[in-house]
This record gives C-alpha cells, structure tokens and sequence, in this order.
C-alpha cells in the first residue's frame, strides 16, 4: 500500500512559523480516524519540524545536499552538495583602467588587470540577474563576477588569480561553493537554480 493521506507545509522553510503549527493542526484532524499512511513533511519539515513526519517523509531539496531554510545553507543543515555545476577558463584578456566590461559596460576595470572569460551563461541555466561580484571558484579559490552574465559566457576579475590559466577549472556551485550563496546573490531560491540547467549542459554521474 502506498501513502494514503498528504499535503504539503506551505511555510515549513520559515522556522518557528505559526502558519506551519496551524497546518499541521488542519492536517491532523482532517486524518483523525482514517485508515491510511500519512505524509506532510517536505525536506523543511524533516529538518525543522519533527511533528510532520508521521508515516512517510518527502524530501526534495535536501536531496541535492542543499538547505530548504531562507536562513540558512547547507553546511549549517549538516548537508552536503551532491552536485556540481562547473565549467573551465577559455580566455583571459589583460584589460586597461576605465575599459568596460560586458553588456552595458555596467562594469568599468578600476586597474589595468587580468579578465576570465568562462564557458557558461543564461542560456546553460546560469543566473542572469547574477550580479557583479557574485562569487565562482577559480582553481578552488573565489573570484567574483566583473559585468553582466550573457548567454555563452560570463566574465571574472581575476586580480586575485594571477596563476589562473585558459582551462583551469571554474565551479559556478556546488562543492566549496553553497548554490544558497548564487541564488542570495542574483535575488532568487536554490531551486530556480538546481532546476535550471539547460539540457545543453553535460552532465556527468559518479558512483
């Protein structure tokens, strides 16, 4: 036999929520006295709420090792990330002071300094409205955004990499890098994100 009776929390993500006790009140004496296994709890519910388990737990979020709280990442949940969305370096230009970057020019170069360009954009899922200064993983280390995310490519301030190189490994999230920081950044959830990535973008399944 398969669940029998559900909902869903509407505000679990928000700890301490009256909305959610009084829910769980609406839920638990609509069942009273039905047969049937009972499920409420979403990935927040598991994490944050222990009186909605009841017979079965439906975890999402969580799933991909990323927090379901608007409080807090994943480290905090004790999760790890089970995916990473990366790509690699394919340029990097020396610039001059004052020289814009991007669509807009939005972004104007304070020194002469080294540019990345790397290999992804809006049309393989990446944050458009990401802003300059949104953070990516140069080799490990963090580099932020310099200019607005076009389609193909999105542009890096590398002052902080003089060892980067074309090639070089570029994590957008994921390991080392909490996707709740991206979408914090460009004003949006986690799950945009993690639902986002365009088929066009390879994936790779370990284990």
């Amino acid at each position: 036999s398969g669940i029998g009776l559900m909902s869903h929390l509407a505000r679990a993500d928000e700890r301490d929520c009256d909305a959610t006790v009084e829910q769980l009140r609406v839920f638990e004496t609509a069942i009273n006295g039905l047969p049937g296994e009972r499920s409420l709890a979403n990935s927040a519910g598991i994490l944050g709420w222990p009186q909605t388990h009841f017979d079965w737990v439906r975890p999402g979020i969580m799933l991909y090792g990323a927090s379901p709280f608007v409080d807090s990442l994943a480290a905090d949940e004790d999760l790890q990330p089970v995916m990473t969305f990366h790509t690699r370096l394919i340029a990097i230009k020396r610039l001059r002071r004052g020289e814009p970057i991007g669509y807009g020019g939005t972004w104007i170069c304070p020194e002469d300094m080294d540019v990345g360009v790397a290999a992804v954009g809006y049309g393989d899922g990446y944050p458009r409205h990401a802003p300059s200064g949104t953070p990516v993983l140069v080799n490990g280390r963090e580099a932020p955004l310099a200019g607005r995310v076009s389609m193909d490519m999105i542009t890096l301030d590398l002052r902080q990499h003089p060892e980067a190189r074309i090639g070089d490994s570029v994590v957008l999230w994921g390991e080392g890098l909490p996707v709740e920081r991206i979408a914090q950044a460009a004003g949006t959830i986690s799950y945009t994100l993690l639902c986002g990535i365009k088929a066009r973008v390879r994936r790779e399944v370990a284990g």
